[in-house]
C-alpha cells in the first residue's frame, strides 16, 4: 500500500474531526459513542501499523515506506521509517487504545477529551515518521497543544500552573531548535532530512565575543537542538516541569506523557544530534554522560523523599531517561541499542505504573503514600500486577527493564568506567525507592478503616494491564524482538558517526602538529 504510513499517522486525526463535527450533545449516549469511536479508531490504527512491521526489512538501513509530495508554500511533505523510528511508531499505536480504555470513567467534557488524545496520537506519530525539517518541527511543537489542554482542563487542583510550566519549558527550548533549523537550511539549501544526514556541516573552530568555539557551527547547532531535546526528555537540571505535569495530569495524560512524549527527546538525539553534528557530539559527549550519571543518582535520591505516588514515579522516569542519554552518547552498538530498548521498555513499564496509581486513585481519590497500606488483603490481583511492574522498574532479570539498563551500562563502561560505576549505584537506589513504595502501599496489615471496603481490579482494568504484562515479560526473555529490528540501522548510525569523529580528530592532530612546527 503506497500511503500506509500516512494512513497510520492521520487516521486518528480524521476520527477527531468526525467527533468534533458530527457528534452532538453531552448526554450518556453521546459520551459512550465518543469513547467507542476513539477506542475503535486507535485499535484500528494499531492493527494497520502492524502492516508496517510485516513489510519492514530490518537489513535495509535506509528509509522505507517513503512518501513524498509537494505541500504548501513550496514545502515538501515527506514521510518514512527506518529501524530507529519504527519501534516508536509501534509503541505509540500499541499504547493509545489502552490509554483511551483507561479513561472510560471520565464524565467531564468527554468528546473534547477524546478529540485531544486522537489529535495527540497523530502528532506523536508524525514526529517519528517525518523526513522533512519543517514537517518534523510542526509535529514536534503541535503535540504541546493537546497535552497542554489535557493537563489544563482535566488535571488536578494546580492544573493551570502545571500546564503552563510544561508548555513554557518545552516551547522555549524548541525556539532555539527552530533557529538552528533555519541555519541548517541556509547552509545545506534543503530541509530534506535524509539529505541533511549526509551533509557535512562546518566544524572549523572560530571565536565569538572572545570565546573560542571548538567544533564551530556544528557545536552551536548541537547546543540549540540539545536545548529542545534535553527539556523534552527531560534531563537534569531542566526536568522540574515533569513531576508537576505528572501529578496534575489525569491518569491517561500521565501514561502518554511518560510512555511516548518523553521519548521524542531521545529520538531527536538519534535522528539529529548524533548523525548531523558528529563532531559536536564528540566534543560535548563527556558533558552529557556526566549530566546523565548525576541525573540517575540525584533524581533517585529525590524519589526516595516523595510522599506522592505519582511524583515518585515521575522522578523515577527522569532517572531512567538518564540511562537513555548515557547510552546514546556512548556512541557504540551496545549503548545505542540499550538506549532505544530502554525507551521502548520504559514506555510499557512507566505507563503501567501510572495506571497502577490510577486504579487506587479512582477508588480513594488520593495519591498520598501514607493513605494506603495492606492493599494485598483486599486487592490480591492488583498487588500481583503492581509487584510485576515494580520489579520491572527496578530492572529485575527476566523483565524488559533489565535488558535496557544492562546494555546501556555495557556501552558506557567501554567509554568511561567511572560514569558506569556512578550510574550503577542508581540501579541500587531504584530498588530502594521502588520497593519502599510497594512495601508501604501494598504490604502489611489492613489497618485504615477507609481501605476496608476497597475493591480489587475490575475486568476492564485487568484487560488493560494484560498486554502490558505480556510485552514486559516477552521483551525481557526475548529482547531480539526489538534488537533485531533496530540493530542494522543502529550499526550504520554508529559507523557513520564514529568515522566522522575519527576524521575530525585526525585533522585536529595534523593541524596541531603543523602549528607546533
Amino acid at each position: 500500500m503506497d500511503n500506509l504510513l500516512s494512513i497510520v499517522t492521520f487516521l486518528p486525526m480524521i476520527a477527531a474531526i468526525i467527533l468534533g463535527v458530527f457528534l452532538r450533545g453531552d448526554d450518556e449516549a453521546a459520551q459512550l459513542n465518543a469513547k467507542r469511536l476513539a477506542l475503535t479508531v486507535t485499535s484500528a490504527t494499531f492493527l494497520i501499523s502492524l502492516f508496517l512491521l510485516a513489510g519492514f526489512d530490518p537489513n535495509d538501513t535506509g528509509f522505507q515506506f517513503v512518501e513524498e509530495g509537494e505541500w504548501i508554500l513550496g514545502l515538501t511533505y515527506k514521510m518514512g521509517v527506518d529501524g530507529i523510528s519504527l519501534p516508536f511508531i509501534l509503541l505509540t499505536t500499541f499504547l493509545m487504545p489502552l490509554t483511551i480504555w483507561s479513561a472510560w470513567d471520565v464524565t467531564h467534557r468527554v468528546k473534547e477529551y477524546m478529540i485531544a488524545f486522537l489529535v495527540l496520537e497523530t502528532l506523536m506519530l508524525g514526529v517519528f515518521a517525518a523526513l522533512d525539517l519543517v514537517l518534523f518541527y510542526l509535529f514536534f511543537e503541535g503535540g504541546l497543544i493537546p497535552m497542554f489542554l489535557i493537563i489544563g482542563i482535566w488535571g488536578g487542583k494546580e492544573r493551570i500552573y502545571a500546564s503552563f510550566k510544561f508548555f513554557l519549558y518545552t516551547f522555549l527550548g524548541s525556539v532555539l531548535m527552530l533557529v538552528a533549523m533555519i541555519a541548517m537550511y541556509v547552509d545545506a539549501g534543503t530541509t530534506d532530512i535524509p539529505a541533511l544526514l549526509s551533509h557535512n556541516f562546518g566544524s572549523e573552530s572560530f571565536e565569538v565575543l572572545g570565546i573560542h568555539v571548538l567544533g564551530g557551527a556544528q557545536t552551536l547547532m548541537w547546543l540549540a537542538f540539545f536545548a529542545s531535546f534535553a527539556v523534552k526528555m527531560p534531563m537534569w537540571p531542566v526536568h522540574t516541569w515533569l513531576p508537576d505535569a505528572h501529578v496534575q495530569a489525569p491518569t491517561a495524560g500521565s501514561v502518554v506523557l511518560a510512555a511516548i512524549l518523553l521519548k521524542m527527546g531521545g529520538y531527536g538525539f538519534l535522528r539529529f544530534s548524533l548523525p548531523m553534528f558528529p563532531v559536536a557530539s564528540d566534543i560535548l559527549a563527556p558533558l552529557v554522560l556526566w549530566m546523565s550519571a548525576i541525573a540517575i543518582v540525584y533524581t533517585s535520591l529525590v524519589a526516595l523523599a516523595q510522599t506522592d505516588m505519582k511524583k515518585l514515579i515521575a522522578y523515577s522516569s527522569v532517572a531512567h531517561m538518564g540511562f537513555v542519554t548515557m547510552g546514546i552518547f556512548a556512541v557504540n552498538q551496545q549503548g545505542v541499542d540499550g538506549a532505544i530498548f530502554q525507551m521502548i521498555s520504559h514506555g510499557f513499564i512507566s505507563g503501567a505504573l501510572f495506571l497502577c496509581v490510577g486504579v487506587v486513585y479512582d477508588r480513594m481519590h488520593t495519591r498520598d503514600i501514607d493513605a494506603y497500606g495492606g492493599l494485598v488483603n483486599r486487592m490480591p490481583a492488583y498487588a500481583l500486577i503492581f509487584m510485576l511492574f515494580t520489579m520491572a522498574n527496578v530492572g529485575l532479570p527476566g523483565t524488559s527493564g533489565f535488558v535496557g539498563e544492562f546494555l546501556t551500562l555495557m556501552g558506557v563502561f567501554q567509554v568511561n568506567t567511572w560514569i558506569a560505576v556512578v550510574a550503577a549505584t542508581g540501579v541500587i537506589l531504584s530498588a530502594a525507592y521502588a520497593l519502599w513504595l510497594y512495601r508501604r502501599v501494598v504490604m502489611g496489615d489492613l489497618i485504615k478503616e477507609s481501605l476496608k471496603s476497597i475493591t480489587d481490579m475490575s475486568g476492564r482494568e485487568r484487560a488493560i494491564f494484560a498486554p502490558l504484562v505480556v510485552m514486559t515479560i516477552l521483551l525481557g526473555v526475548y529482547p531480539s524482538l526489538v534488537t533485531d529490528m533496530i540493530g542494522p540501522s543502529v550499526e550504520a548510525l554508529v559507523s557513520d558517526v564514529t568515522t566522522a569523529q575519527a576524521e575530525w580528530r585526525s585533522e585536529v592532530m595534523v593541524a596541531g602538529t603543523e602549528g607546533a612546527h
